[in-house]
């Protein structure tokens, strides 16, 4: 039983994975990673599930980490900041390499985490109104476990334009630099996302997973090394000055000291 995270599936084997924690926006905190991160585990290996959708309830699809859930480790035992870091970038690995195509719905806005998990979606969907960012910066962070998808999703060049300066783009420029694949009205949403699952309703699932496979073969995604590199530089960030003035000046509604 899962508390952050509801799952619909139909009789075709689509499981659509809905984030709702929606007073949060969304936001990742311990029990939503660890709820994300079994359900997808497990629907990778069950057989009868054909295509995994990734949705959201609410206003917002996803709000990146959540800032109590970050604080809270800033002042835990090392080992414990190290634990965290670790889960959040298993998540995205499971996400990433789950065998079957993952689909992004995205009904909302983006940031931070919420990008990274757009970016492990094999193609996402959004709405004209969303908004996106990798906000990380403005908070004294950087968007650590997330930047090997967020830049085998946009290229180095495209990242460049968005990955340190926490700016927010639109749908438009979404698309441009490819972390969306096309934009739909609301209304059209469902029926964009049908028309994306429909083809692999045709396909021998054995196939496309191992299709998927070769993708994460040839493109060299993130391995092991690189993983325990993001970990460390987000613990390295958690453990950090401007880390801490920068959420303390978020919860006491003031701007961080570097703000100008």
């Amino acid at each position: 039983m899962t508390e952050t995270i509801r799952l619909n599936r139909d009789a075709r084997g689509v499981v659509t994975l809905w984030l709702a924690r929606t007073e949060k926006h969304n936001a990742l905190d311990a029990q939503m990673i660890s709820e994300i991160t079994q359900v997808i585990r497990h629907l990778g290996q069950d057989k009868t599930v054909r295509v995994v959708v990734l949705a959201a309830e609410g206003k917002s699809f996803c709000a990146g980490g959540d800032l109590r859930w970050m604080q809270a480790n800033m002042t835990a035992r090392p080992e414990e900041r190290a634990a965290s870091a670790r889960a959040l970038a298993e998540m995205l690995a499971a996400l990433d390499t789950c065998p079957k195509p993952v689909i992004g719905r995205v009904q909302g806005n983006a940031f931070g985490g919420g990008v990274g998990m757009i970016s492990v979606c094999d193609v996402a969907i959004a709405v004209p109104d969303a908004r996106f960012g990798l906000t990380e910066t403005r908070l004294g962070l950087t968007p650590a476990t997330i930047s090997p998808y967020v830049i085998a999703r946009m290229g180095a060049a495209k990242a460049r334009r968005v990955f340190m300066s926490s700016r927010l783009f639109g749908a438009e420029e979404a698309v441009a630099l490819d972390l969306i694949a096309r934009v739909v009205a609301p209304e059209a949403l469902d029926g964009a996302i049908e028309a994306e699952i429909a083809p692999y309703l045709t396909c021998a699932p054995g196939a496309v997973a191992d299709a998927k496979a070769l993708v994460h073969m040839l493109s060299k995604g993130a391995d092991s090394a690189l993983q325990e590199a993001t970990i460390s530089a987000l613990v390295q960030r958690w453990e950090s000055d401007e880390a801490g003035a920068g959420i303390a000046a978020f919860f006491d509604r003031k701007p961080p000291p570097w703000a100008l």
